[in-house]
């Protein structure tokens, strides 16, 4: 899987495009008003596509964070892949935080399930298991399983997976983008531990989420 970036998520371009037209037309129709509320618009879609670059911690033995935004829970979960009991690590999005989804670990992504649902609000612990949600086996170099789970929320309405079953990706690599506003939960092996606490702010590809005990 090649995902290109232009520091901007292709899948933002058609929104962009479209308010960008809409703010010229109406500045050329000197129809202010709907022109600055355009803008306004055109310049909260560019913060919520945005896709910068991150420096990926090197070292064995750690996964990142999915996804920005604050951790909301840390805690054992029912594993909905495996059915184990693991410690899952909860990070919620909201609109003003980079929604493209990374890698917490290099491996190959064995399983991807969809499953359809609800849309409450992300933060709610039954989102976990009645919202729309793409969930995620992956096996690790080590041949450990991580469970990562991309859940819809309240203004969410489309959760987009680039990677495919089969695939190989780097730790950090992006895997996928959640539109306006949700969550990821990562089900950590038994041999590793969580780094964050809740309430803590993270950031894709670059924090630190787990390490091996």
């Amino acid at each position: 899987m090649h995902k290109p970036s232009i520091g901007l998520s292709l899948e933002g371009l058609p929104f962009v495009f479209f308010t960008a037209m809409a703010t010229v037309t109406f500045a050329l129709l000197n129809c202010w008003i709907m022109a600055t509320l355009l803008l306004v618009i055109l310049f909260l879609v560019l913060n919520f596509f945005r896709d910068p670059e991150r420096v990926v911690p090197q070292e064995p033995g750690v996964a990142v964070s999915p996804a920005d935004g604050k951790v909301i829970k840390v805690e054992t979960m029912r594993d909905p892949l495996t059915g184990e009991d693991r410690t899952a690590i909860c990070v919620f999005m909201n609109v003003f935080n980079v929604h493209v989804n990374r890698m917490p670990v290099a491996g190959r992504i064995a399983r991807i399930a969809y499953f359809g649902g609800k849309f409450v609000n992300a933060s709610f612990d039954k989102a976990s298991t009645d919202n729309e949600r793409n969930t995620l086996l992956i096996e690790d170099e080590g041949g450990r399983t991580w469970t990562m789970v991309q859940i819809a929320g309240l203004i969410a309405r489309r959760i987009i997976c680039w990677g495919e079953e089969g695939d190989t990706l780097a730790r950090g690599q992006r895997f996928g983008l959640i539109k306006f506003g949700s969550r990821v939960d990562l089900y950590i092996p038994s041999d590793y531990e969580s780094s964050v606490r809740t309430g803590e702010k993270v950031f894709a590809g670059q924090t630190v989420l787990a390490r091996k005990k």
